[in-house]
């Protein structure tokens, strides 16, 4: 497993077969799936979050709340493996929809479900005297919430949005059911064509381990530069 034998079976695998240039392309559709599915999820995730805080009695809001209700269920209640797989081969078996653009979608939808539950969290911890001002000089319940209350409370939730991300980066990882080459699909292609495991899933380890710590690094980053800015 440690041998120099090992070593250099993955060492001619990944630099001088070209293996490298698969995990390149494997780290980038990472990157890809994830980004674009955190953004889908902040979209629907945030509508959710409105609807489901909107004080309205009437009969159409409450029905829009229990679908809301439903679907946040489904995506947290079911594995997302399952739901990929589901979709990809089932719902667009018959559909000229690639993998990659499944996997978008699937992961944006699953992530909207959680996101929304963070941006309600989110919504309630801005004070509600700034919705009652708003109100009371006029303002529609939809308008108060994009403009006033939605940027603050994605500013309070900034620390989770981006364990969210992070856990949308690791998560992809699943991707290799459909077909994708991301990162683990990537390096599990070298290993086995190589037959060195030991060496090659480590250094997979290590790329999830350095992707990480930089994305929080980035996060903890744009966190400073707010308060800064709120203090300015």
């Amino acid at each position: 497993m440690f041998s120099k034998d090992h070593f250099l079976r993955f060492y001619k695998g990944f630099f001088i077969e070209g293996g490298y240039k698969v995990v390149l392309k494997g780290l980038g559709n990472t990157l890809s799936i994830a980004f674009l599915a955190l953004i889908i999820g902040m979209i629907v995730g945030s509508i959710i979050a409105i609807i489901k805080i909107n004080p309205s009695k009437s009969k159409f809001n409450k029905v829009i709340q229990k679908v809301c209700d439903g679907y946040v269920a489904l995506f947290r209640g079911t594995p997302i493996v399952v739901q990929l797989l589901l979709t990809y081969y089932g719902l667009f078996g018959s559909l000229n929809i690639s993998a990659f653009q499944t996997a978008i979608l699937i992961f944006g939808l699953n992530s909207s479900a959680y996101v929304s539950e963070i941006i309600r969290g989110g919504i309630n911890s801005v004070d509600i005297g700034q919705t009652e001002a708003s109100r009371s000089l006029g303002l529609p319940f939809p308008t108060t919430m994009v403009r006033i209350i939605l940027p603050q409370a994605i500013k309070n939730t900034l620390p989770t949005l981006g364990n969210e991300f992070i856990s949308l980066l690791k998560e992809t990882s699943v991707c290799l059911f459909v077909g994708v080459i991301d990162l683990t699909n990537a390096f599990y292609t070298i290993a086995f064509s190589k037959i060195e495991y030991f060496y090659t899933f480590t250094f997979l380890a290590l790329s999830y381990l350095i992707i990480v710590i930089g994305v929080t690094f980035l996060f903890k980053l744009i966190e400073r530069r707010m308060k800064k800015s709120d203090r300015n």
